[in-house]
């Protein structure tokens, strides 16, 4: 970052009422220069964004419901439960996010799909350990039954989810 050598003395403090900045102040500020990448940015109402670089998100369709907790869903749950730990900065998990839709359109009547984002509630993450991402952990009567991690093709994955539920029922 290119910024001109100021001393802290010579910018105001935000606190510094207006009556007391002297014009030697607001003029040493104009100094300073932000680099390129900075001063394309564009200030929204919801945050920051860059219009040079744009993120392809796939969409997942699933049913959205709510529960109190994971442990509700898991107890409640008619089928066995595949949950999906994820984070939205992992590359091998926006990959999985079509393939984990695939696999739920297929396998519909055998497992539900839960996907927890490992950001928002780390508690869980730790509760079940979760070392890499994505991890998936499959779980029949609210227990985990089994678990895998890594991205797969959706054959693969189908077949992991397959072979799992047919073994170990």
């Amino acid at each position: 970052m290119a910024i001109s050598s100021l001393s802290a003395s010579t910018i105001p403090s935000l606190k510094t009422p207006p009556s007391q900045l002297t014009t030697t102040n607001l003029t040493s500020l104009s100094s300073l220069q932000f680099p390129a990448q900075l001063q394309r940015l564009q200030f929204r109402v919801r945050g920051i964004s860059s219009p040079s670089r744009s993120r392809i998100l796939h969409l997942v369709a699933a049913k959205k419901q709510t529960f109190s907790s994971l442990d509700e869903l898991l107890e409640n749950a008619d089928k066995p439960v595949l949950v999906d730990f994820y984070a939205t900065w992992c590359g091998p998990c926006q990959l999985m996010s079509p393939i984990l839709d695939q696999a739920s359109a297929v396998l519909k009547d055998t497992i539900q799909v839960v996907k927890i984002d490992t950001e928002k509630y780390p508690s869980i993450a730790d509760k079940y350990r979760i070392e890499a991402l994505p991890t998936f952990i499959i779980f029949k009567d609210g227990k985990p039954y089994d678990r895998f991690e890594g991205a797969l093709p959706k054959d693969k994955f189908i077949e992991r989810i397959e072979n799992s539920l047919q073994v170990k029922q």
